[in-house]
């Protein structure tokens, strides 16, 4: 998917949102600003954007990844703040392929002793 990602050309396919949907692009967009405004929320800006790195990581999303570690660093966030943030996100993204690898025997009944 990353083979797609053009950070300065992309944006000119929100036309289509734009045109299409534009009550719901702004009801979004609305949504986006507030939960990442600066100011007004417990959870800091720094962190907030490091939580939405290891999100992007952990569904490898090209675009969010890019965005959030930039955001991120811009709020203050260090180059092994963005390491632990990743190695987080790939801990949960294992233990979730761990934990979900149980179904393969549960569903085949393998090991059912």
């Amino acid at each position: 998917m990353s083979d797609f990602f053009d950070r300065e050309n992309d944006a000119k396919y929100d036309k289509a949102y734009k045109e299409t949907t534009p009550d719901i692009l702004k009801a979004f967009g609305g949504f986006n600003d507030a939960v990442f405004a600066e100011e007004g929320r417990e959870i800091p800006l720094k962190y907030r954007e490091l939580i939405a790195y290891a999100v992007g990581l952990t569904t490898q999303c090209a675009y969010c990844i890019d965005a959030h570690s930039n955001a991120a660093v811009k709020a203050g966030a260090s180059e092994t703040e963005l390491a632990e943030t990743a190695w987080t996100a790939s801990a949960i993204r294992a233990g979730g392929a761990f934990v979900h690898g149980r179904l393969g025997f549960k569903f085949t009944g393998v090991h059912e002793h």
